[in-house]
């Protein structure tokens, strides 16, 4: 059972600001300014000794903490029809060349098994593309030849995931591999940032009233698309950091093959009704269990989303989409934010994060 949630906390403007007394929301507040400077920085690194080639492969080196999710964040936009092969590894292969590009993000400085990956990199003359704290073994490593992205907006560990998304896409951008408009991404994360500010009351605020809906429940995060399924395991990772849910994170065809899961999903959206009073339900008979359909690129009419919405007709859908009129990178960058700013009212309301979120750094294995 996850903490108990004062929601009461949350348009509480004065008892809201005291918790949050590390400024959290306003770190998260600043995704689109960290957008706009990673893209400064990348330029002034030389990102742009990479346009016009053509990789043999796109190696994404993904290491404990955001990475991870940037990486397949990433792969999923790039999608099926990207015309090199896409490898997601923890390390630098052995078979990298001159043909090839890196991308790598951590924000652990001392990351010597990262630190090794990007050195064999450079030595085995792959391009690499890095974000990362501008001292330590690890900017060490890219230092000459490998266009390293340091921070220029800071902000606590754990709060980089525009930076490194925004790091990615500049270099694939460049690549020619991707198309899209980053200027518009910054602006509408800006956009985002302002309707879940603090000051806004819950009914009005997307992220505060996505956190009631999370609150003291089992979130089943069930991708519609692939792009809304990367989102979603951005979605765990947050809620992992500031509070103490365990969710469920799946692309629906995936998760509709679980049959016992799914069974019990149904049966719990099947007795939801939204106008009943909490006070008046028996608890022995509330499941835990919330759907929360996610999607990017499945827009209405699409087969995956007809066929989740009809089997959870009560279930939430967060389709940016029909919110805001931007390319598939923006709308996942502002679900991804969205959840974010949730996952943070959440954990200030139970108690679980403001203060206490520290950065396990990566220990290289033995």
């Amino acid at each position: 059972m996850s903490s108990a949630v004062d929601d009461t906390l949350l348009d509480d403007l004065g008892r809201l600001s005291e918790v949050d007394s590390d400024g959290l929301l306003h770190a998260a507040a600043l995704s689109g300014a960290q957008v706009r400077a990673t893209v400064e920085a990348a330029q002034e690194a030389g990102i742009a000794r990479l346009a016009g080639a053509q990789p043999r492969a796109l190696v994404l080196i993904t290491r404990p903490g955001l990475s991870p999710a940037v990486a397949k964040l990433l792969l999923a936009l790039l999608g099926k029809a990207c015309p090199v092969p896409v490898v997601l590894t923890d390390t630098a292969p052995t078979w990298l060349g001159p043909l090839d590009v890196v991308i790598a993000h951590t924000d652990d400085a001392g990351d010597t098994e990262l630190a090794e990956s990007i050195d064999r990199a450079r030595r085995y003359g792959a391009g690499v593309v890095l974000t990362a704290p501008e001292d330590g073994p690890v900017a060490a490593a890219a230092a000459g030849q490998a266009v390293l992205i340091t921070p220029r907006v800071p902000v606590p560990p754990g709060f980089g995931f525009s930076r490194a998304l925004a790091g990615g896409l500049i270099a694939v951008t460049t690549l020619e591999l991707l198309r899209t408009d980053l200027g518009m991404v910054a602006d509408e994360l800006d956009r985002e940032a302002e309707r879940g500010h603090m000051q806004h009351e819950s009914f009005v605020n997307p992220a505060k009233s996505l956190a009631l809906r999370l609150a003291e429940r089992t979130p089943l995060l069930w991708g519609l698309d692939d792009v809304a399924t990367s989102v979603a395991i951005f979605a765990a990772q947050v809620l992992g950091t500031h509070t103490d849910l365990v969710c469920d994170v799946a692309a629906y065809p995936q998760a509709a093959s679980r049959t016992a899961l799914h069974r019990a999903a149904t049966r719990a959206s099947a007795v939801h009704d939204i106008f009943a009073d909490p006070d008046d339900l028996d608890p022995a008979q509330v499941s835990p269990l919330r759907v929360f359909l996610l999607a990017v690129s499945a827009v209405a009419t699409d087969p995956v989303r007809r066929l989740a919405v009809d089997a959870f007709p009560t279930a939430d859908v967060l389709a940016p989409a029909d919110e805001i009129t931007a390319d598939e990178t923006t709308y996942a960058a502002v679900l991804a934010l969205r959840f974010q700013l949730a996952a943070l009212y959440l954990g200030l309301a139970a108690g679980t994060t403001g203060g206490t979120t520290r950065y396990a750094p990566a220990r290289p294995r033995e």
